[in-house]
């Protein structure tokens, strides 16, 4: 049984009120049923994925000293990840050994020097972006597709208003000043350094956000959820498609009514142990001063919302810190 569907988002974006109603029907049916689905006609052009992969593996296999001077401080989420400092498990309490895997990251960029983007609040959220000298056009590149999937996420959110009962604007003034963290994931190949037990390219988690949407290259070691019978399906990979996952925050401020579901990243099979993967990971988080309480159309007269008030900002800084570890090999 396959779980996680297909949807074509186009004639919401270029469509009638008919097509729009329809697509945001679809959206809602995946959200509430399992908390993933696999979209196309999102209109990010190919050639700039490909140039993300291409600066991408680029910069990943520049030397590891050269890779390190990019280190990822401990009060901000920017920069360089070594291979086997993060474990995603840790942030449901679960004990495992690291994941294998490195990353690069980044936030937003380009806005106003004011109090709201650098006073003590929202300092640490939009702090510069760190930058490697080599490839010397990774910072043009990643702010485009950063700039893409920015657009790309109003566009989802539009459709998640109209699927939850809201008109189409209701998230707007919650993420137009937005925290979304960026990250380009490696997971190399695993021919020499081989997994211990029970370790992955990327342990069992839920995400932390409003939505993440991811781009891979490959479906070898690939993404897998937890279906509602308690067992691990494997996402559809569809070559040019975006996955799109829901994250605890959207559980939260839904009530329940969607749902934020556990995934993992697997090794690949023995045969193709040699195959590396790169995922493209955006990681969408509303303004950090956004209230996250239960939306009015998720709630019914009399009921009392099962979550207690939180900001975007403290709820994502929980989440994160609990999941960074220390390298163990």
């Amino acid at each position: 049984m396959k779980t996680v569907p297909i949807i074509n988002i186009q004639p919401f974006l270029e469509g009638s009120d008919i097509d729009k109603t329809n697509v945001a029907k679809e959206v809602d049916k995946a959200c509430t049923d399992i908390g993933f689905l696999v979209i196309t006609g999102h209109g990010v052009q190919k050639t700039l994925i490909d140039s993300m992969y291409m600066v991408s593996e680029e910069y990943f296999n520049r030397p590891m000293w050269e890779k390190m001077r990019y280190k990822m401080p401990i009060d901000r989420y920017r920069g360089y990840t070594s291979f086997g400092s993060e474990n995603l498990a840790n942030s449901l309490d679960e004990i495992s050994p690291p994941d294998l895997k490195e990353s690069f990251s980044i936030g937003p960029f380009d806005h106003e020097m004011d109090e709201y983007h650098f006073g003590e609040a929202g300092s640490r959220y939009f702090a510069p972006n760190f930058w490697p000298s080599n490839p010397e056009n990774m910072q043009k590149i990643w702010e485009e597709y950063y700039s893409e999937m920015e657009r790309l996420s109003q566009d989802l959110m539009k459709i998640f208003a109209m699927a939850l009962g809201l008109n189409e604007d209701w998230f707007k003034d919650k993420i137009d000043k937005h925290i979304t963290n960026f990250s380009v994931i490696h997971y190399p190949g695993q021919e020499i350094r081989k997994p211990r037990k029970n370790q992955l390219r990327a342990g069992a988690h839920s995400d932390y956000g409003s939505l993440t949407i991811v781009q891979t290259n490959t479906d070898v070691g690939g993404l897998e959820i937890k279906n509602k019978n308690g067992e691990w399906e494997p996402v559809p990979w569809v070559e040019g498609a975006f996955v799109v996952n829901l994250g605890d925050l959207m559980a939260e401020w839904t009530n329940d009514k969607w749902v934020s579901t556990m995934h993992r990243v697997v090794n690949p099979p023995t045969n193709k142990s040699n195959i590396s993967k790169t995922s493209m990971t955006f990681f969408h988080q509303p303004n950090y001063d956004a209230v996250i309480e239960c939306i009015p159309t998720c709630i019914k007269s009399g009921e009392t919302p099962k979550y207690t008030k939180i900001t975007s900002g403290e709820h994502v800084t929980m989440k994160i810190n609990k999941h960074r570890t220390v390298v163990d090999e």
